[in-house]
């Protein structure tokens, strides 16, 4: 499986950004996606992530409210939709996959949000 992110910048307090996490090879076995995301000098950290089956979707408590996670199965493609973003909310955020057996990564992409 490999995993591409885009949709990052710069975007002031209060503002928006969606991301996207373009999926591709043997997404057929995927069994939970999600979004981490690590700041300068954290660990990395879970912000939202569902079952491929749509029986569960879970959030950081900093993030909800505020933050959406969806996807488009005839695209293989996972969103994270922010809203009313904050500084707190800088990081690099990184797209995964996982199934019994293995996890998977993506390169991330970088979300600074000014104040």
């Amino acid at each position: 499986v490999q995993l591409v992110e885009s949709g990052g910048g710069l975007v002031q307090a209060g503002g928006s950004l969606r991301l996207s996490c373009a999926a591709s090879g043997s997404t057929f076995s995927i069994t939970v996606m999600g979004w981490y995301r690590q700041a300068p000098g954290k660990p990395r950290e879970l912000v939202a992530a569902f079952t491929s089956g749509g029986g569960s979707t879970n959030y950081a408590d900093s993030v909800k409210g505020r933050i959406t996670i969806s996807r488009d199965n005839a695209k293989n493609t996972m969103y994270l939709q922010m809203n009313s973003l904050k500084p707190e909310d800088t990081a690099v955020y990184y797209c995964c996959a996982s199934n019994s057996f293995s996890f998977w990564w993506g390169r991330g992409t970088q979300v600074t949000v000014s104040s």
